[in-house]
């Protein structure tokens, strides 16, 4: 039959994986470093998969396929997940760990935050980095991520350390971290990406840092449309700064 399905630019992909875990039929996998459609019937050319590219790599097209098979998918995903019962969610961990290859700058990294053990600073000593992973873009982050597992979620909206001096101690420190400008992305992505995040991984809280510019009020919307999406009870926080840096604005 005639349908949208997917397709990969081979030249392009640089096999990161960040597209795999973002496809919840399983359709996507890894092959000798390239990301591949796995099955026609696996896709159904929704297209869930397109922002988690960097590189461009991945498209709709409209051609010839084996029609999108639900029974099908939820077969495939029970054998990725052996002992796993297939259901209609079609929520699954990622296959593919994003530190054994692919675009360096989208890997996923945990460390250890840097402490602050000066008692004090001289002058033109910066002050220590509180961030324990890497990326933090959440168009790059993978939601199975094992920083996120069990953790405090901090998703702040992209001028708010700029803006705000104390950013690090004041926030970050102790907490997983997305970052996204509603203004300059597609906010359902965000929802949709949040929702993700909050049903593969158990989040302990969520803490939103906005401008208070109206634009920025998109990130939580975002983030409150995910908790509700994922039906789970997550504890939230909604923080306002203004432009000058102060913040204007805590609602729980």
């Amino acid at each position: 039959m005639l349908r949208k399905i997917v397709t990969i630019d081979a030249e392009k992909c640089d096999g990161c994986g960040l597209c795999v875990p973002s496809c919840a039929e399983g359709a996507i996998t890894l092959i000798n470093g390239k990301a591949v459609l796995a099955a026609d019937n696996l896709c159904d050319g929704l297209g869930a998969c397109l922002g988690e590219c960097p590189r461009d790599a991945i498209r709709i097209e409209e051609r010839e396929a084996d029609a999108f098979d639900e029974d099908a998918v939820d077969k495939h995903l029970s054998e990725m997940n052996k002992g796993e019962k297939p259901g209609k969610h079609h929520f699954k961990p990622a296959m593919h760990s994003h530190v054994e290859g692919g675009c360096p700058g989208s890997r996923s990294m945990t460390f250890a935050a840097s402490e602050d053990k000066s008692g004090g600073r001289a002058g033109g000593e910066s002050a220590p980095s509180r961030l324990g992973q890497w990326p933090v873009q959440l168009h790059l982050v993978s939601t199975t991520a094992p920083y996120f597992q069990g953790a405090d979620l901090l998703i702040t909206a992209d001028c708010v350390p700029v803006a705000y001096a104390g950013y690090h101690e004041d926030f970050l420190k102790g907490k997983a971290v997305v970052m996204g400008c509603p203004k300059l992305d597609d906010n359902s992505f965000y929802t949709g990406k949040l929702t993700e995040l909050f049903s593969r991984s158990e989040i302990k809280s969520v803490t939103v840092l906005k401008m208070e510019v109206p634009c920025c009020g998109g990130i939580a919307i975002a983030a409150k449309q995910a908790i509700a999406s994922s039906g789970k009870t997550i504890p939230y926080k909604e923080v306002t700064i203004g432009i000058r840096g102060e913040v204007k604005d805590i609602r729980q």
